[in-house]
C-alpha cells in the first residue's frame, strides 16, 4: 500500500474466538532474533481517522509509520480495541462524561469498565506469526510492555512516541501520566 509515509505491506488477521479483525502494517524484512521496531496501536476512530485533538492517538500512529519508514523496516499492529477496549459507542459516552468534567479514567470507570480493558495476547500471537519475538517497542505505556512480555514477547527497548501537546489533549495526557504511569 503506497501511503504518504512510504510503501507498506498490509496483512489482515481475524481472531477466531471473537471474529475481530486486526491489521499488520509491515515494512521490510527482519531476521528471526532481530529486535523489530514495532507499534502495537489500538484503533481510535476519532484520533486516527477524524484527526481529533482530544487525544494523541493519531499523532502516535503517524509518528510510528514515519519512524518505521525511516528505519526501513518494522511493524504497526492496528488492533481492533477502540477506546482502550470499550468500543466506539462507549467511547462516545466516555467523551460526553469528559465534557462534563471527568477525566478519561474516571469516565471509563463510571461506565463500568476498568481504566484499560485491552489484552495483548492476540497481538503477541500476530507478532510471533510475523516472526517478531524481540521488539523495540514504540510506546509510552508500561502496561503494554508488561502485557506483551507476559505473552512471551521480549522487549529490548522502549522507544517513546510523543505527539504534540495542545490545549485540547493536555488534561488527557496528564491523566495518562498520573493515573496510568505513561512515560511522557
Amino acid at each position: 500500500l503506497p501511503t504518504k509515509f512510504g510503501k507498506f505491506k498490509l496483512i489482515g488477521y481475524k481472531d477466531t474466538n471473537t471474529n475481530e479483525e486486526h491489521l499488520a502494517i509491515t515494512k521490510g524484512k527482519w531476521k528471526k532474533d532481530e529486535a523489530v521496531l514495532t507499534r502495537v496501536h489500538s484503533s481510535c476512530f476519532t484520533g486516527d481517522i477524524l484527526g481529533s485533538l482530544k487525544c494523541d492517538c493519531g499523532d502516535q500512529l503517524t509518528l510510528a509509520l514515519q519512524k518505521i519508514e525511516k528505519e526501513g523496516k518494522g511493524i504497526v499492529l492496528y488492533m481492533n480495541q477502540e477506546g482502550r477496549g470499550i468500543g466506539l459507542m462507549n467511547k462516545l459516552k466516555s467523551y460526553q462524561l469528559q465534557e462534563n468534567g471527568l477525566d478519561t479514567v474516571e469516565a471509563n470507570l463510571k461506565l463500568g469498565f476498568k481504566m484499560d480493558e485491552r489484552d495483548y495476547g492476540v497481538g503477541a500471537q500476530i507478532l510471533r506469526d510475523l516472526g517478531a519475538s524481540k521488539l523495540k517497542l514504540l510506546t509510552n505505556n508500561p502496561k503494554k510492555r508488561t502485557g506483551l512480555i507476559s505473552y512471551g514477547i521480549e522487549i529490548v527497548e522502549n522507544v517513546p512516541i510523543i505527539g504534540e501537546i495542545t490545549d485540547y489533549n493536555k488534561k488527557y495526557l496528564e491523566t495518562k501520566k498520573q493515573k496510568m504511569n505513561h512515560k511522557l
